[in-house]
């Protein structure tokens, strides 16, 4: 059966770049909810002292969680050789991060759609930074999770691989035993698709999954795909809302990950009208996945 996690998504900004929220806050926060695990992000502020990883993983056990998944965001497209390498030297950092905390699953991501790159040279460069990884994540027993992205909330561009085609040709040119899928059902309509047809897609391949329902709080798809490129950060017309009353059909979703044998984490990205809704998606996903599996 899968598991829940939750992700800080309403304190992105606090956690990892004003500081004016600490980790230990959002633990005891999140430790009320009813899951079993807290997904991590490598950028928080205070991961950078190595001193608190292992704190961070005994503070999250004590209060009967643990820590599944780390989220971070390598940027393996720039045309620069020397940025690469160092892009790759951060992700082992975050591999090794990962093992610290307990967690089994490390994000990967293509990388930012630059302008000045072809997608096929994108594609290239990020299956070659991916693959040096691979050696180090599988030697900490750490799965690489790709997500079918839209944009890290502080880079300026958006996902190299964002649109189905692009993601599913990365993806069917990595095949190694600690690389997968983390799912994520609303990125697709950001990318102006079906969230069900990329999963048809790939559904072999999820090891993990991200459990959000997004909004347009203004204007279209279509105007989002006007203004994507070149700001830095999420557009401002999109939100992220409480699960079940969004655009994702879950019952469908579940239904094909049921099939294909699914029974990872599932990690929910929500809150950001608070913790009441985080509650609220909680108990729509604990009641969905009683009917999926039983």
């Amino acid at each position: 059966m899968p598991k829940l996690a939750a992700f800080p998504k309403a304190f992105m900004q606090e956690l990892c770049k004003t500081g004016t929220m600490k980790v230990s806050e959002w633990i005891a926060l999140a430790s009320k909810l009813d899951i079993q695990g807290l997904e991590w992000y490598a950028g928080f502020l205070e991961m950078e002292d190595e001193a608190n990883w292992e704190k961070f993983r005994a503070e999250v056990e004590q209060n009967g969680k643990v820590i599944p998944m780390l989220c971070c965001s390598p940027d393996f497209t720039n045309p620069d050789a020397d940025f690469r390498k160092k892009e790759i030297e951060k992700q082992k950092r975050w591999i090794a991060m990962c093992k610290t905390l307990s967690g089994k699953y490390c994000r990967v991501l293509s990388g930012q759609r630059r302008p000045e790159l072809s997608i096929e040279q994108g594609i290239d460069l990020a299956v070659e930074c991916i693959e040096a990884c691979l050696p180090f994540a599988e030697e900490n027993d750490i799965t690489l999770i790709i997500e079918n992205h839209y944009k890290d909330d502080f880079w300026e561009f958006p996902e190299l691989a964002q649109k189905m085609d692009v993601f599913c040709a990365l993806v069917d040119r990595i095949h190694h035993p600690n690389f997968g899928v983390n799912y994520d059902p609303s990125n697709t309509f950001l990318a102006g698709e079906d969230p069900l047809e990329l999963l048809s897609r790939v559904s072999d391949r999820v090891v993990t999954m991200h459990a959000s329902d997004r909004y347009l709080i203004e204007g279209t798809i279509e105007d989002l795909r006007k203004e994507e490129g070149g700001s830095v950060g999420y557009a401002k017309r999109l939100r992220h809302g409480e699960i079940g009353k969004g655009l994702n059909d879950y019952d469908a979703i579940f239904r094909e990950l049921k099939r294909v044998g699914f029974d990872g984490w599932i990690s929910i990205e929500d809150g950001v009208e608070g913790m009441e809704q985080l509650a609220r998606s909680v108990e729509f996903l604990k009641k969905k996945i009683a009917v999926y599996w039983p």
